[in-house]
């Protein structure tokens, strides 16, 4: 079988960027809790598939993109803790005044990000990739956990944000009294 012309592997690349950019800078920065290193660490993996496109069948691209990403993204947190301490949660958010609406929304995306933050990676990089779609079937390719590793840690991971006090204050009585227990976004 010939390999794929320059052009097809090209056009594959872009419709791979199309698809995956956004949604691998919000999970790296999840991961980092740092967007420029995020936006790095997707170049990164964008350009590996740039090199490896023609060794990656397309039905699994996403799930190398992100498998690529976490890689990066963990050996990037590895050098980090060798060097310095973590930024603290939401020093990377613009401090520009906006309307009263932008104002409050950036508040509360900040209080559930900081949430969000106080999870052990584990937690934080399942309900990530949980919350952008993947099955845990997936989840368990690109991380190389136990489905069921990953699904008590996705339901760990939420109900310790659901009893987290900013969560509670959002949600006011509805989340003591309603039971939090995550479904698979898809059936594989």
């Amino acid at each position: 079988m010939a390999e794929p012309s320059l052009d097809g592997r090209h056009q594959s690349v872009v419709a791979a960027v199309d698809q995956y950019e956004v949604r691998l800078v919000r999970y790296a920065t999840r991961l980092l809790r740092d967007e420029d290193a995020a936006r790095d660490v997707v170049q990164f993996a964008f350009l590996r598939l740039c090199d490896q496109s023609h060794n990656v069948p397309q039905e699994r691209v996403g799930q190398w993109l992100y498998t690529v990403c976490r890689n990066k993204a963990l050996d990037l947190l590895r050098v980090r803790r060798r060097s310095e301490s973590f930024p603290e949660a939401g020093e990377t958010e613009s401090q520009e005044p906006g309307p009263a609406a932008v104002a409050e929304q950036r508040d509360l995306y900040g209080r559930l990000s900081a949430a969000v933050a106080s999870l052990p990676l584990v937690q934080r990089e399942a309900i990530g990739l949980w919350a952008e779609g993947f099955s845990y079937r997936e989840i368990a390719q690109i991380t190389g956990q136990t489905e069921g590793s990953l699904r008590v840690l996705v339901c760990r991971g939420l109900n310790r944000l659901r009893q987290h006090p900013v969560a509670r204050q959002l949600l006011g009585s509805a989340a003591e009294t309603v039971p939090l227990r995550p479904a698979s976004p898809k059936v594989v």
